[in-house]
């Protein structure tokens, strides 16, 4: 499954974001906590190259909280400070600019010693679509300002704003790479919703989502869903027979696969962490 998807605002967001990366201090990247790894562009290590970054975990709240701590350790590792926020219920962004200092501090220093007067820093948000960026602005800045909506695509323009006297930030629109090589890799996009719906069969995503959560989360679908522990054990194709049934559905397997996917989504099945630290050794050891 190859998934291709650069709609035409995204390839210009892409130009205008490298263009404009000369007039920020530093890039606050943000990625999805669930996924911090399959939630990276991989283009935008070209284009933020040495500028200062923090690795922003975002969705915390729903990311199991033990391999979030193991993900900020391999971000610190990189050499990139990370903060594991929820940008929706305003938890952990009050670190962000006291951080955003400690990463400046020598670029400070050196312009005080040029005899430069401090001003508000500068930084660009950064990351793929729906993964927060909108959210997070309207939290700096105190008021709703910056669009936001629960699917991919919705902030198109670029702007500025303003938290204080301390911290201008400039908006850009989520940007995706042209192809996912790693079936993997859309799939577990896909699932916790940066990638449209359309471009999935919602049932071979309902399929993984079960299986995952049936390998490293037991118990979890059976208490859900009010299965027997031996039904839970099944093949996923199973599993999602035994929802749908059990749901009253019948046989509208699509209205199955709809429900556990939302409901994967929405935390419904508890917090959970698709990119597995114990899984990645050889990239954590880096």
């Amino acid at each position: 499954m190859a998934i291709q998807w650069f709609p035409g605002h995204m390839a210009k967001a892409r130009r205008e974001v490298s263009e404009k990366m000369k007039y920020v201090d530093i890039v606050f990247e943000l990625v999805d906590a669930r996924l911090p790894l399959s939630s990276r562009n991989p283009m935008l290590d070209q284009i933020i190259q040495q500028k200062p970054r923090i690795v922003l975990l975002n969705k915390a709240d729903l990311a199991d909280p033990q391999q979030t701590k193991l993900w900020q350790e391999y971000f610190k590792k990189q050499g990139h400070a990370a903060l594991a926020i929820n940008a929706q219920k305003n938890k952990g962004v009050k670190g962000l600019i006291p951080t955003a200092k400690e990463v400046l501090k020598g670029k400070r220093a050196r312009d005080a010693a040029r005899g430069l007067k401090p001003r508000a820093i500068r930084a660009m948000v950064l990351g793929i679509p729906n993964v927060g960026k909108s959210t997070l602005m309207n939290r700096l800045v105190g008021k709703k300002i910056a669009q936001t909506g629960n699917k991919p695509g919705v902030t198109k323009g670029q702007q500025w704003l303003r938290h204080g006297t301390e911290l201008e930030l400039l908006d850009t629109p989520g940007i995706l790479w042209p192809k996912f090589e790693d079936e993997e890799i859309g799939k577990k996009l896909a699932l916790t919703g940066a990638i449209k719906d359309q471009l999935l069969h919602l049932d071979d995503l309902a399929i993984y989502g079960l299986d995952f959560f049936a390998r490293y989360y037991p118990g979890r679908i059976q208490e859900r869903y009010h299965l027997t522990e031996e039904q839970e054990q099944g093949l996923a194709p199973e599993i999602l027979m035994d929802i749908t049934a059990k749901r009253g559905f019948r046989d509208d397997y699509a209205r199955g696969s709809e429900l556990v996917v939302f409901e994967i989504r929405d935390g419904r099945l508890g917090r959970y962490t698709l990119d597995r630290c114990e899984e990645m050794g050889q990239v954590m050891n880096e």
